[in-house]
């Protein structure tokens, strides 16, 4: 049986970045453009914006995997920094991070499951080796 879904398109420059509320992360360090938090349009996706100088500590995600592409800036990630063009992936479940950046950057994340901004599949998990 094949299912046809609806397709979605947007401008990016007509999103506006919003404060995310990360726990643990820099006050006001994170923001983000949420192109498209809803499963049902297709992949979700979201431009994280992580100011100079802020952290997002290293966590986890129980609900689906996520991808990172370095779009602008100095993305950090667990020590290593990785600049435009840079790609990464953290299946179900893995720790990664913390994401840090000392420029300021623009990550293209992608995730496979439905992400609520007011109650992200996040978890902290400082301490524990990525």
């Amino acid at each position: 049986m094949h299912h046809q879904g609806t397709s979605f398109a947007t401008d990016t420059n007509q999103i506006p970045e919003i404060d995310f509320a990360i726990p643990g992360a820099t006050p006001g360090g994170v923001t983000a453009q949420l192109l498209n938090f809803d499963s049902r349009r297709g992949l979700v996706t979201t431009v994280i914006h992580i100011h100079p100088g802020a952290r997002i500590p290293a966590h986890y995600h129980n609900e689906g995997a996520e991808a990172h592409y370095v779009l602008e800036g100095d993305f950090i990630n667990d020590g290593v920094t990785h600049g435009p063009g840079g790609f990464l992936t953290h299946p179900v479940g893995a720790v990664h991070g913390p994401h840090e950046s000392k420029t300021g950057c623009k990550i293209l994340t992608v995730q496979t499951a439905f992400v609520d901004p007011q109650n992200p599949d996040f978890h902290l998990a400082e301490g524990v080796a990525s």
